[in-house]
């Protein structure tokens, strides 16, 4: 089985090495990163650090305030639209690639069919993001295929739900959000009947904190009478959207993260993944799912992983900011024990914030232990976002996003670490980082007992560690000792390994040398059934031992 790691690029900042970084800026005043910075050596360069697959976000064309309608992109209405770049989440055309990131605009699909041709050459993976339960206000497709009625096109807006529309409605109401329709433009937006917003927000007057920039999809399920589905006939909306997932599947994508999968039902996810598969049988789906109770339903349903965030990443954000003992995180693992292999597991994304900024640890080394617990504890995947390895602080005021910890994903920007490191110019400290989560890595998918490996929790017995984490793995003759240190200082510490790890996982007792994989260091160790092995670990520090036995 191969370690799957998956590499989050926000394609529209990856690639931009401009370092204007106006507040607000246009695209004129602080560039854009393009598809074409994907070149064979920067995805050499990502595959070399023991990356599976790449997941390019915000590919598909969504809202922007930047005018493209000189070619034949219809213009968005700034009052609708998040930032001067608009959010990769509010879709303006499911068949349609993001002009920004497009060196000719012209050209922007066959640019992508280039990226995807490139990104398989370089050995890599490619993920894009469906976005499934919403789109932007003003959606309307201008690239879908002939025959084709685009969403809306004959839904009765006299109904607030009708199992055959593809929007809700608010029958004889306009749209009046609380906030400015204007938004300096000489005239306002208007939208009437008004469309119910994406966050389930089903009146006429969204907020500012709603997904006031979307509009929700329907498929079959009447809210207004208390989410009673109706499934049968197939909703259009389950027709359209499974069309668009094959349209992207014959452009030889590997995979799909579905944004916010569980508000969609399950039941549209049962038809629409089997129908996939059917054709594509290597095509994976990621969802995004926060309810825990509803993650074995959307496996039933065909995702192959889920995002394990109430779960594991809040428990690793807690010990890491000295909110929890290490002991939550053997609970955090119990919880999904069952479903183990479809568990995501990551500490950063476009949604959350950096490691680094000053809203969760300050610092991106006090990450360290918890990748290392991310990447070596299962079999499951694990998600790096771009910038991660490096730091990267996400604490620039870009604009709409305001300064909250976040790489923006509504602004014209570019990423500083991002930067740099094209540039070789990066600090010790960054190039240190960057060398410890590459060395992790690569110990994840070329260790066998790691990608094939039995797992061995040490918590049980060693209650004194409560900032440091220690368990086994073990494949063949082949083990490895792995504890980390969420201290801010170096601990020197007996870990115990119980006579039950001995049944287990079939050991002997026995003496063994022990080499640290990532420091090559070697340790003496006397391997005896409730036993301990003594070692240092330095401060947010790992250490991955290995030995024959």
């Amino acid at each position: 089985m191969d370690k799957v790691i998956i590499y989050q690029v926000f394609t529209r900042l990856f690639g931009n090495r401009n370092v204007t970084r106006k507040e607000n800026g246009t695209i004129a005043d602080n560039g854009c990163g393009k598809m074409a910075d994907f070149t064979p050596k920067v995805l050499k360069d990502i595959a070399s650090m023991g990356v599976s697959h790449v997941w390019y976000t915000g590919i598909i064309r969504h809202a922007t305030q930047t005018d493209y309608t000189s070619y034949g992109i219809p213009r968005q209405h700034p009052a609708v639209v998040k930032g001067r770049a608009g959010s990769p989440y509010a879709i303006a055309d499911y068949y349609d690639v993001d002009p920004d990131l497009a060196t000719d605009v012209n050209l922007r699909m066959h640019e992508f069919e280039q990226l995807v041709e490139r990104t398989h050459k370089a050995g890599l993976k490619v993920i894009i993001d469906f976005v499934p339960n919403h789109v932007a206000r003003q959606y309307k497709s201008i690239s879908k295929p002939r025959g084709v009625k685009d969403l809306g096109e004959k839904d009765n807006v006299l109904h607030g739900f009708d199992p055959h529309n593809n929007f809700y409605y608010c029958p004889g109401q306009r749209f009046a959000p609380y906030f400015d329709l204007y938004h300096g433009e000489a005239e306002p937006y208007i939208e009437e009947p008004a469309k119910a917003t994406g966050n389930d927000h089903f009146d006429n007057a969204p907020g500012q904190n709603d997904w006031y920039e979307t509009i929700k999809l329907n498929y079959g399920v009447d809210y207004y009478a208390g989410r009673i589905g109706y499934f049968n006939p197939t909703p259009d909306t389950w027709l359209k959207m499974a069309d668009i997932l094959m349209f992207w599947a014959k452009k030889g994508v590997d995979g799909f993260r579905c944004d916010m999968a569980e508000m969609v039902p399950a039941e549209f996810w049962e038809y629409a993944i089997a129908r996939v598969k059917k054709k594509y049988k290597h095509i994976v789906f990621v969802g995004e799912v926060y309810n825990p109770y509803e993650y074995r339903r959307y496996l039933v349903s065909g995702f192959d992983w889920l995002y394990d965030k109430v779960g594991m990443y809040d428990t690793l954000r807690s010990v890491i900011c000295h909110h929890a003992p290490t002991s939550a995180i053997s609970q955090a693992w119990q919880q999904t024990d069952d479903i183990r292999d479809h568990m995501l597991y990551f500490l950063e994304n476009h949604d959350e914030q950096r490691i680094a900024s000053d809203f969760f640890a300050s610092d991106g080394r006090r990450g360290v232990p918890a990748m290392m617990v991310s990447l070596l504890l299962q079999q499951n995947p694990f998600m790096l976002y771009a910038g991660q390895e490096y730091g990267e602080h996400g604490m620039d005021h870009e604009g709409f996003s305001g300064n909250d910890g976040r790489t923006t994903i509504f602004d014209y920007w570019s990423v500083d670490t991002l930067c740099r490191a094209a540039q070789k110019k990066l600090t010790e400290s960054e190039q240190e980082l960057y060398r410890i989560y590459k060395s992790t890595m690569l110990v994840a998918v070329k260790e066998k007992a790691v990608t094939n490996g039995d797992f061995f929790d040490l918590m049980y017995v060693n209650r004194h560690l409560e900032r440091q984490y220690a368990f086994l793995r073990k494949a063949d003759d082949e083990m490895l000792l792995v504890a980390v240190n969420f201290d801010d200082q170096e601990a020197v510490i007996d870990v115990n390994i119980p006579t039950h790890a001995f049944d287990y996982l079939q050991l002997k007792e026995r003496n063994a040398i022990a080499t640290d994989l990532l420091t090559k260091e070697k340790l003496a160790v006397r391997l005896k059934k409730d036993g301990s092995v003594r070692m240092a670990v330095g401060a947010h520090g790992g250490r991955i031992w290995k030995l024959k036995v």
